[in-house]
């Protein structure tokens, strides 16, 4: 089981039957009610996305004082730099107003910062190289808020003005700008605080420009992809701008992204697979950020201001190889991680230094080292006797907390709850270990790694091949719009077939008489502990699965765990619901007979009892159907603690209507 706690909704899907009559299907009606859309009219407006949504670029402070200085310099042709971060939304941004300046005849040199030499953000050193290139202007974008010394050493020192786009955390005293666009500032109006470097940008050029309509025609995919990357919420504003994007890629990329999509797999002999939000997340922007991490952010930036498709392509292959160069440090950096950890898994935090680790790759192992051990992760690359560290959280747990309370033992931190950075010397670690297990060991209980579930499948018309179609509609999924996730509880486990090398697991599920296809990967049979016959839990997205032109609904598992019997547990001892509760008669007639086919008696451990026992009944109707039989004398239960028993009594006979419990039952009284 990947997760320690799952948050199981206790109610049934509401499916409304106003979202029905307006032409949702089942499952998507039910996942707009619980998430607050509850008339056809609400739902209709999240879904649509039109451009009503963006906001007023000249709302953000000093949005005019901006508009203003670059047009003198588009009208004076002055030389202009754009300062932007070596992740996915810095490389998008700087390429984005790149190419708009070039565009208006402005010579513009890009520039990102060398991750591995210079570090995050503005620094003094680059900017005086840019300024003997003749720069006179500095437009930055996804940084640059927090530069307040860097700012003054441009204008007083060197008389370059700078122009900061960004949307990071202000601090109390503001850089001496020409104009400062950041939608979290104190005295900024704008209605979202939600935009990606990249969006800031964006409103930029809508400033410019006067409108969206030409800047989004030319530049949707370039925002889409870095709003995505950067895991901003995709909703309002942003969900319209990549709804955009995407239709963008789909239809009529750049060279640059065309080039990279078809080197990662997705296209290719004239066969286009449409791009999603989740194969951007996945796929598209790890292959531009593997170039920031390895310190070559330049070969992406000439991807996506490549001009035709025979060049981007040389880019595509080079950024695709530096990927794998990437996975191969990633992976050495993995095993050096699990053999220093040894055999036994931690049983609290892990703070592990190295002096061979790359400093770019070490925050994806600190990622995966937190997520397979449920604590967090702290991974330390040594150059001498300083060391630079990435962290990353596990469930609630508050990482800048954390580091703030150790901080005695480190030269500096900086990040958020969920992901930070840290500098320290290397006679301190020790004592750092020491101070973060302490920590940790207070607040341990914050580290529960917690699966939400949006619905749990109450009947196979939430999972027709018609429903989990219409789930797309939804699309783009992320941050703010999660992908619906569902669960089966208490499915028959019928078959475990390993896949891909035996890496992966095909999986069959039955439950109320439905069959259903699944697929777990990365994990196998035995690290699960789990057999072709038990009762399970199974927490899924729902997908459509194509193959040989065949298309049919698969479950894509997240997780998957013994089912829990003790609900079922507390019926079959008499602790009923105390709502009214349906049970007609053919469910008694269902059971019965399955009864029969058993020989009349059937003992099986609680955990999987009633799925064994009549699989096309939902556990509490046959836990209920059982209770009234069983007061009707028909038939003998035995209950234990781990197993369960019913045996027939012979040549007995009843009424379901003499039965005073299901008379309770129906009126919610028992």
């Amino acid at each position: 089981m990947s997760y320690s706690k799952w948050n199981i909704p206790l109610e049934a899907p509401e499916i409304p039957g106003a979202l029905l009559g307006a032409g949702f299907s089942p499952l998507l009606a039910a996942v707009l009610w619980k998430r607050g859309l509850h008339t056809p009219e609400e739902a209709q407006q999240f879904l649509d996305a039109d451009e009503t949504l963006l906001g007023d670029p000249f709302a953000l402070e000093d949005m005019q004082k901006a508009v203003d200085r670059l047009r003198q310099a588009i009208e004076t042709r002055e030389t202009v730099a754009v300062y932007g971060d070596y992740d996915v939304d810095g490389i998008t941004s700087t390429c984005m107003i790149t190419d708009y300046l070039r565009s208006k005849g402005v010579r513009c040199h890009p520039y990102i910062p060398n991750r591995l030499e210079e570090g995050y953000g503005v620094n003094c050193d680059a900017i005086r190289g840019l300024c003997e290139q003749r720069v006179t202007l500095i437009v930055t974008v996804d940084c640059g808020v927090t530069a307040i010394e860097e700012a003054g050493f441009a204008a007083s020192t060197l008389g370059v003005d700078m122009i900061i786009t960004d949307h990071h955390e202000c601090q109390e005293t503001l850089p001496a700008a020409v104009a400062i666009i950041d939608p979290k500032r104190p005295d900024c109006s704008y209605p979202s605080h939600d935009l990606a470097g990249v969006g800031v940008a964006f409103k930029l050029l809508c400033a410019l420009e006067g409108g969206a309509a030409s800047v989004l025609d030319r530049y949707a995919d370039l925002v889409a992809v870095g709003t995505i990357a950067d895991v901003m919420p995709l909703i309002g504003e942003n969900r319209y701008i990549v709804k955009r994007g995407l239709e963008k890629l789909n239809n009529d990329p750049r060279p640059g992204l065309q080039a990279l999509i078809e080197e990662s797999g997705f296209w290719s002999r004239g066969e286009r697979r449409r791009i999603t939000a989740t194969n951007i997340g996945f796929t598209i922007a790890p292959r531009i950020n593997a170039s920031g991490r390895l310190g070559q952010a330049e070969c992406s930036m000439d991807l996506l201001l490549s001009r035709n498709l025979t060049e981007a392509q040389r880019y595509a292959s080079t950024l695709c190889q530096l990927n794998r160069d990437r996975q191969d440090l990633e992976a050495d950096i993995w095993q050096d991680a699990l053999t220093m950890l040894g055999d036994e898994a931690p049983d609290g935090p892990i703070v592990l230094a190295h002096a061979d680790w790359h400093q770019g790759v070490i925050g994806i192992a600190a990622s995966r080292l937190a997520e397979k051990f449920s604590v967090p992760a702290i991974m330390i690359c040594l150059d001498g006797e300083d060391g630079k560290g990435s962290c990353r959280s596990s469930g609630g747990f508050n990482l800048f907390a954390a580091l703030n309370a150790c901080s005695d033992h480190l030269e500096g931190f900086g990040g958020h709850a969920l992901a930070a950075g840290l500098t320290i010397r290397r006679e301190n670690i020790d004592a750092f270990r020491a101070a973060f297990a302490a920590y940790y060991r207070d607040h341990a209980e914050e580290c529960v790694s917690t699966l939400d579930i949006d619905l749990c499948v109450s009947s196979p018309v939430l999972l027709t091949l018609e429903s989990v179609e219409d789930l797309d509609r939804m699309e783009p999924f992320g941050t703010g719009n999660q992908r619906p996730r569902l669960a089966l509880l208490g499915a028959h486990l019928s078959e475990l077939t390993p896949i891909g090398r035996e890496r992966h697991l095909r999986i069959t599920l039955e439950k109320d008489g439905a069959i259903y296809d699944a697929v777990y990967f990365n994990h196998t049979a035995a690290a699960l502990g789990l057999h072709a016959g038990d009762c399970v839990d199974a927490a899924f997205y729902p997908q459509i699965n194509e193959f040989r032109d065949r298309r049919s609904v698969q479950l894509l598992i997240c997780d998957i765990r013994r089912h829990d019997a003790a609900a079922a547990a507390a019926m079959l001892r008499g602790e009923y619901p105390a709502s009214p509760v349906e049970l007609p008669r053919e469910d008694f007639t269902t059971l019965w007979r399955a009864l029969e086919a058993r020989g009349g008696a059937f003992r099986a451990p609680l955990y999987r009892f009633c799925a064994d026992l009549c699989p096309a009944l939902a556990e509490d109707t046959l836990c209920l159907c059982l209770k009234v039989f069983e007061e009707l004398g028909l038939v003998r239960l035995s209950l234990a603690d781990d197993d369960c028993a019913i045996e027939r009594i012979p040549d007995v006979k009843a009424r379901l209507d003499d039965s005073a419990l299901l008379a309770r039952l129906r009126r919610g009284e028992a």
